[in-house]
């Protein structure tokens, strides 16, 4: 899950796993798999540091004490 910005400025949550693809045309669109689509702040490359941020973490594991 990564957090996006809507051009209001409101913060919410998504599923970078139903993302199915990114356009900017001016801004930027994402379009998931189930052919909703949200128009965001974040511009492409940053949706994608965000998306692999989020992998990384995933693959490191909890971090145990």
């Amino acid at each position: 899950m990564i957090e996006v910005t809507r051009l209001n400025g409101k913060s919410f949550t998504i599923n970078s796993d139903l993302i199915e693809f990114i356009e900017e045309n001016p801004d930027t669109v994402i379009t998931f798999t189930t052919g909703t689509k949200v128009i965001v702040k974040e511009n492409t490359k940053e949706i994608v540091e965000k998306i692999t941020e989020y992998k990384r973490k995933i693959m490191e594991g909890p971090i145990i004490k």
